[in-house]
């Protein structure tokens, strides 16, 4: 029999609240992270603004010789990392740790470092020097590599990237590996730190961002008529895996099972959503028919929501294709209007909040509405501008990312 698999611990580092009692705070009061950038000087770029995490000194975290050799990206994913194994009550000096995996999320990874040494190599004369420590520090797979060095963390250990989807891959991938019997927990999650000059510059030059750069605080607004792009964000989320019976025989507090999954590919287009959302209707299908539930049991979806002009129509149209008049009966929010875009983090952060509206009996909000959109069914309830109470037993998270990747993730109440 396929073991089950349950989240005992929690980490949240993000653009409105730097642990994961600060984004409960925030999830419940509406809170906006968007603001100016000040990582860079963005006076000239199409965008000047962003969702950045607020009063973050590595320092305070890590030693500094040790926070210079990382990147941000694995920066914030230590940081959620030992948030989340001290919230789970792992006892590190008793459990096996060749029985403990890491599997992180990151879709571009170390970004400032890559975007750093390339600037700098522009300006030598001659042969440029690199750091010896760019390539350790830039790969997205030296996250993972950096939690299981701290903690000792000899199971299965590996990065998913998968632009947006990313997070939610490893999520996907750890239950897999913990059904499987091949490890007992893992540390799972994502991070991403693309507020960067190439960042917001590339995605600019797409035209995914929104330009609001007069009304920042309104410039996240998911379903809104008036919508004109996402807000890049930047953070982290870990959730801690394991399988119930493991969690149950150390008296562990379960805060959700991860009761099904679905992945697939668009197979269409680099950026844009399939017009007709099969794949995204195929993929919450296929996380419905794992976890054994009909469309009624599901009270919330979490939508990917990102406040574009066609992904933001081509997401409840597939809900509705899916749900039928079930669809009229859920919760829709899109937290990404508080916290704007992490990328391949927003799985993970997107999944704690889908847990928390579990454990607390609330609808996170979709801030920043104002017009409703002809083109979106005004019936569907997409909790608009404050959190809603509501007794909440399951929740569907869903994930898409560019390439045409497609993920959903089930979570309910043990």
């Amino acid at each position: 029999m396929s073991k089950r698999v349950v989240i005992t611990g929690m980490g949240a580092l993000t653009p409105i609240g730097n642990n994961l009692a600060a984004y409960l705070e925030g999830l419940k009061n509406g809170a906006n992270g968007a603001g100016p950038i000040t990582r860079f000087d963005a006076t000239g770029f199409r965008t000047t603004f962003a969702c950045e995490v607020k009063n973050f000194n590595p320092e305070d975290f890590l030693e500094k010789k040790e926070s210079r050799r990382i990147d941000p990206f694995s920066q914030f994913a230590l940081v959620v990392a030992d948030e989340a194994i001290a919230d789970s009550g792992l006892d590190l000096n008793s459990i096996d740790k060749s029985r403990v995996g890491v599997i992180w999320g990151s879709g571009i990874g170390g970004f400032t470092t890559f975007q750093e040494e390339i600037e700098e190599a522009g300006r030598a004369v001659g042969v440029p020097k690199y750091s010896p420590f760019l390539i350790p520090k830039l790969i997205s797979n030296i996250a993972p590599g950096h939690i299981s060095i701290k903690y000792g963390f000899s199971g299965v250990n590996l990065a998913t990237v998968s632009a947006c989807a990313s997070a939610n891959h490893a999520l996907i991938i750890a239950a897999d590996n913990i059904r499987l019997g091949r490890v007992d927990v893992v540390v799972t999650g994502g991070s991403e730190a693309a507020v960067t000059r190439a960042g917001i510059g590339g995605f600019s030059s797409m035209k995914a961002l929104s330009t609001r750069n007069d009304d920042v605080l309104t410039a996240s607004r998911p379903f809104d008529k008036d919508r004109d792009g996402f807000v890049l964000g930047e953070g982290g989320g870990a959730l801690i895996l394991e399988s119930y019976e493991y969690a149950k025989a150390r008296g562990a507090r379960i805060y959700a099972e991860l009761i099904g999954s679905g992945m697939n590919a668009d197979a269409y287009h680099i950026t844009a959503p399939e017009p007709t959302g099969k794949g995204v209707i195929k993929c919450m299908e296929y996380a419905l028919q794992e976890a054994g539930m009909n469309t009624g049991d599901i009270d919330y979806i979490n939508v990917h929501g990102t406040s574009t002009p066609l992904g933001d129509v081509a997401e409840p149209r597939a809900i509705q294709a899916v749900f039928g008049d079930d669809a009229y009966k859920l919760n829709i929010s899109s937290t990404k209007s508080m916290m704007g875009h992490l990328l391949g983090a927003a799985g993970a952060v997107e999944a704690i909040a889908s847990i928390l509206a579990i454990n607390h009996g609330f609808i996170p909000p979709t801030i920043n509405h104002f017009t409703d959109d002809p083109e979106i069914d005004g019936k569907l309830n997409f909790t608009f501008n404050e959190a809603q109470a509501r007794d909440v037993k399951t929740v569907m998270s869903n994930g898409f990312g560019f390439g045409g990747h497609n993920t959903s993730l089930i979570f309910g109440r043990v």
